[in-house]
């Protein structure tokens, strides 16, 4: 906001004039995904709406001609991922000399390794504004410490500002943890969606004066791999769901398109991989499923901050078993934090993971610490604390975390699942 507030009031800059080969924005916005970069971009164009603010988009992906086509015209506020506004500055279609405002939105996974050495390529080796001269914005629902430490290479007298604590998740979400197998978990993922989503066939042969529920309710499961997503789209497709999936190996045509269905309700269900975990706002997600819980614990809070928004409630619901034994005692945190029932099965869990892990120390580089303050000024330390153990549990509260308890008409009822979850009179969604 303040960036078309002080044009509006100053007048447009004079870098951004139509038809140049080279273009000089003044501020720049950086995204880790592609959709993420059109979503900015999308509200960016309605902040500038009939003003002589021009910006623009540049992602990988997509045509890149069309891309250099549109820069051409003018811009003044870019928006970019880090891959194509590298390639854009080697062809010479991009100068970030008179570039005053940076910023990087999911700021923690940009500086992760994944992308460091191209943040530090387009603001640490090209003509940008010493950071001292620059004003530079970074924004984030988590920030480990390690990144806090990095980030200090890009920022001098900054501020840093939390609203309610770093890396926590909205107690306007019910999180509910349930142990499920990994044999079991297609066959569990139905019992679910049965009792929140019509099957498409059911919508198809909706009269049209009766509102189809779909685009009121979606729902996004989440899964770790590419393939696992794909495997899962066709699953559900067989069963009789109208759903689409969204990860890195898909075309950015096909991407769009699956957003643009999911946004609409024609496909009530989006299974994603991470590329949809981050930022994207996405109006009336009712339900976030992790069908894979992730291997770290901002992931998971990213993830379910999918739903929840804009004080809206929402509901996500995790399959645990085995394989996660290294987020127990995060997760057990976060469901403390924000006020939510505890299954019996995990406080053990996360007990026996305490007293196996007590010698080894963390084995994740992000794990834990979601940089509830700011660590910037201080040493760079190691972390604090830590479960890092695996390892299947070999007795104790097998029986609390088993399926007894009459079929899944008692899911939130009854204690079968290692938790009840009638607490307050909650219905599905938690009014």
């Amino acid at each position: 906001m303040p960036h078309p507030q002080a044009w509006l009031q100053e007048g447009a800059p004079e870098n951004g004039k139509y038809g140049r080969r080279k273009q000089f924005p003044i501020s720049l916005i950086l995204a880790p995904t592609r959709e993420l970069a059109l979503q900015i971009y999308d509200e960016a164009r309605k902040f500038s709406y009939r003003s002589k603010v021009r910006p623009c988009v540049v992602y990988g992906g997509a045509d890149i001609g069309q891309q250099i086509r549109d820069l051409e015209r003018g811009c003044h506020l870019l928006v970019a991922t880090p891959g194509r506004l590298v390639d854009m500055m080697e062809r010479g279609k991009i100068g970030l000399d008179y570039c005053n405002y940076l910023v990087l939105d999911e700021a923690d996974r940009m500086l992760d390794m994944g992308f460091e050495p191209q943040i530090r390529r387009i603001v640490e080796q090209d003509t940008m504004p010493h950071k001292g001269i620059r004003h530079t914005m970074m924004f984030s629902a988590t920030f480990p410490k390690e990144i806090q430490i990095l980030a200090r290479d890009f920022l001098e007298d900054y501020i840093f500002l939390a609203v309610g604590r770093v890396g926590s998740t909205s107690e306007n979400i019910t999180q509910k943890v349930v142990w499920v197998e990994e044999s079991d978990k297609r066959s569990f993922l139905l019992d679910l969606l049965s009792a929140t989503v019509i099957p498409s066939e059911v919508q198809d042969n909706t009269g049209d004066n009766i509102e189809k529920p779909g685009k009121d309710s979606l729902t996004l499961v989440f899964v770790e791999t590419k393939k696992g997503a794909d495997a899962l789209e066709d699953f559900l497709y067989r069963e009789g769901y109208a759903c689409t999936s969204i990860h890195g190996d898909r075309s950015q045509r096909d991407r769009e398109e699956a957003l643009s269905q999911f946004r609409s309700g024609k496909c009530p269900i989006l299974v994603a991989t991470a590329v949809a975990a981050r930022g994207l706002d996405i109006s009336n997600v009712k339900h976030v499923i992790n069908f894979d819980l992730p291997s770290d614990i901002e992931e998971y809070v990213h993830r379910i901050g999918r739903t929840g928004r804009v004080g809206n409630l929402g509901l996500a619901t995790s399959f645990f078993n085995d394989k996660n034994g290294n987020i127990t005692k995060d997760l057990l945190d976060i469901l403390g934090e924000a006020k939510q029932e505890i299954p019996s099965w995990l406080e053990s869990l996360a007990y026996e993971h305490q007293h196996k892990s007590s010698t080894r120390g963390r084995s994740k580089r992000f794990a834990g610490g979601f940089g509830a303050r700011d660590y910037r000024q201080t040493a760079a330390g190691g972390n604090a604390g830590g479960f890092a153990g695996r390892g299947r549990n070999q007795g104790g509260h097998g029986g609390a975390r088993g399926f007894g308890g009459g079929g899944f008409g008692n899911f939130y009822t009854s204690d079968g699942y290692g938790g009840n979850y009638s607490h307050s009179q909650v219905d599905w969604w938690g009014n």
